[in-house]
């Protein structure tokens, strides 16, 4: 799945209202940290069960929206005859984690499996909606699967899901429209910098790229810096958002936003679509599932892209991870095996990762990302280059040891009321990150979190 827009702070508020009012008591029965803690049932089980449960099938509900979700769906019944999957598409991203979240407040109608992006599960995990598949051998998997994507979806021993895709970040550039500035592909973000304002110069309708303000964008660029400005120990929370990291990335971005070198639209819109088709706007530094969006919404920049490695402050490679998630299983499934089963078939079979690829995602397992078929790819609209295997080599270069908040989706929903105000007026972004960590400490502790700043 890509990293989709931003939803309506609307339905954000809806869900967050919902989802946090019960996780200072929910944190404390499960057990484990939202991000760092261990299950009960941690490395006590065994695949044998859930091979069973797909032998003696049974009826099982899965939500998704993502678009390769049909297809394999119609593959794993097809492989498993005796298993009926009712594939819903209860929304995307947040419109479906409100209806997720109004079936837990009642305590019924959640379906067996769901599709979270990975930012959202520690806020789900925390309130015990998703099943601990260790108990299930499920720990057996881990290497199967990039470093990052699997403590995405896991919590010290517990493991709360699969990966299916992953966004490792890198540079996505037009070749074209640095050859007419005169500009080298930059390093570090220092080169960045300096290249925006050559082709800003060149072209004062053109941009290096777009930031109105995005809360993905913002926490990945900090996760890039080295920052871990959330920490999470039961019902304990840390924030600081004005932390190494943090700070590092508002020196490196302010001087961007503040000398009005970025595009003043968002991404996703027809503006965007258009810029980055036409030219002025000649970079993204995204998550490596952006390849697939550029093809199809971006058509008349065929042959003018390219893809490097992210910039970094020193030089030396880092990337993070921007966008993504995968599946879990729900508290509420009334048979969890067959339902992991089908889980595991989804995100560690060779066909269904052949499905998710041909749709446009980018894979978490290592498998895919290492072979020789994956590497060699080299799309006629980024100039017949290897792609992947820059892209490849972002997903080894994520730094390590990040974490959300437990009430991440709400973080996000407020992002452009306290750090997108840093946006609109052309000021420093770290006086929005301050206001956001008010926002978010005040937030969390009446939601029944001990916060400290």
């Amino acid at each position: 799945m890509k990293h989709l827009p931003s939803p309506t702070r609307r339905a954000l508020a809806v869900l967050a209202a919902g989802t946090v009012a019960a996780l200072a008591l929910a944190g404390c029965s499960t057990g484990s940290d939202a991000g760092s803690g261990s299950g009960s049932d941690a490395g006590s089980g065994s695949f044998d069960s859930v091979e069973a449960a797909l032998e003696k099938g049974g009826e099982i509900t899965y939500w998704s929206w993502t678009p390769s979700a049909e297809a394999q769906v119609e593959a794993f019944q097809k492989e498993y005859p005796n298993v009926k999957v009712n594939l819903v598409n209860a929304g995307t991203n947040n419109e479906e984690y409100t209806k997720l979240q109004n079936a837990i407040k009642a305590g019924s109608g959640a379906p067996d499996v769901v599709q979270i992006e990975y930012y959202a599960f520690p806020q789900f995990a925390l309130t015990d909606a998703f099943a601990d598949l260790s108990k299930y051998g499920f720990a057996d998997f881990e290497d199967d699967y990039t470093a990052s994507t699997w403590n995405s979806v896991t919590a010290g021993d517990a493991i709360y899901g699969l990966p299916q895709d992953s966004g490792p970040m890198a540079l996505f550039y037009n070749k074209t429209v640095f050859d007419a500035a005169g500009v080298e592909v930059p390093t570090t973000w220092d080169e960045y910098y300096e290249a925006a304002k050559k082709i800003h110069a060149a072209n004062p309708d053109a941009y290096i790229t777009n930031d109105t303000g995005d809360a993905g964008f913002a926490t990945s660029m900090i996760w890039q810096a080295g920052g871990k400005p959330f920490e999470t120990s039961g019902t304990d929370v840390t924030i600081d958002l004005q932390d190494e990291g943090s700070k590092k990335w508002t020196e490196n971005w302010n001087r961007l936003v503040e000398e009005d070198l970025v595009a003043p639209y968002g991404s996703w819109s027809d503006e965007w679509f258009r810029g980055l088709g036409d030219g002025s706007l000649a970079t993204l530094v995204i998550g490596a599932w952006m390849p697939g969006n550029l093809i199809t919404g971006a058509p008349d920049g065929a042959g003018d892209w390219r893809v490097a490695p992210m910039p970094t402050y020193d030089g030396t490679p880092a990337s993070a991870e921007n966008g993504g998630g995968g599946q879990a299983v729900t508290t509420q499934s009334k048979n969890p095996e067959l339902a992991a089963g089908f889980l595991w078939w989804l995100n560690n079979s060779e066909e269904s990762i052949s499905i998710f690829l041909e749709s446009g995602g980018f894979p978490s397992t290592t498998a895919e990302l290492s072979s020789e078929e994956f590497l060699a790819d080299a799309p006629e609209y980024f100039g017949g280059q290897k792609i992947n295997e820059v892209l490849a080599a972002a997903a080894d270069d994520v730094v390590e040891d990040w974490s959300y908040l437990p009430y991440q989706v709400y973080a996000n929903s407020i992002f452009g009321d306290t750090v997108g105000q840093s946006y609109q007026n052309g000021t420093d972004l770290n006086e929005g990150l301050t206001a956001w960590q008010d926002a978010l400490v005040e937030y969390g502790n009446a939601q029944g979190f001990t916060v400290n700043k």
